[in-house]
């Protein structure tokens, strides 16, 4: 029976990577995956996730799966979303339908909340529909597990306003406690200049 999954992790909680090793578990064994991202994410370049440890494999967009005929959804064994956390409401919905309608598993990796503490919009959607929700766990640099995401400016202050979206990786963000997010600290080790 196909189910949704929702993975999600705070960053650097190794969510693409995880994405990818199970995109390679299907086709190790012959089976085909459509692995997919929203278009909002072009970090990575073109068509392609690619993780913090350099894998990466080619991707098509979300819209551009929702133009894809039944049958050839339905070639898959499995879709994977990668960046599950900018779908919208209605595309989740969509996930619902192809897992409810069509038979096809779906799973997902996205980040839970933003810098501000807020679900992102596919986030919460996900946490309501999802057949299956697991934390991908990462540790902030105290030892304890990291549950927030920081953003920092060019100067290394932890920011808790602006934009929800704002595309980055490790130069921008980082996996904190929540102790130490809502203190704003980096830890004693953090240097702005080695990014």
């Amino acid at each position: 029976m196909a189910q949704l999954y929702f993975k999600y992790g705070a960053m650097g909680s190794s969510k693409t990577a995880n994405a990818l090793m199970a995109r390679f578990n299907y086709e190790e064994r012959g089976q085909q995956t459509l692995l997919v991202k929203p278009r909002l994410d072009t970090r990575d370049g073109d068509h392609m996730v690619v993780s913090r440890i350099g894998l990466k494999y080619p991707c098509i967009y979300f819209d551009e799966m929702r133009e894809l005929s039944i049958m050839e959804l339905q070639q898959n064994a499995c879709i994977i979303v990668d960046e599950a956390q900018f779908l919208t409401k209605e595309e989740v919905m969509y996930l619902v339908y192809i897992v409810d309608d069509l038979g096809i598993p779906v799973i997902c990796y996205g980040l839970r909340a933003d810098f501000k503490g807020d679900l992102f919009p596919g986030s919460e959607a996900l946490l309501v529909m999802a057949d299956k929700i697991e934390e991908v766990k990462t540790i902030c640099w105290c030892g304890k597990k990291a549950m927030f995401n920081a953003r920092f400016d060019s100067t290394g202050k932890v920011l808790k306003e602006g934009e929800q979206v704002v595309l980055g990786a490790n130069d921008q963000y980082i996996g904190l406690c929540r102790k130490h997010w809502r203190e704003g600290n980096l830890g004693p080790d953090f240097d702005i200049t080695k990014l």
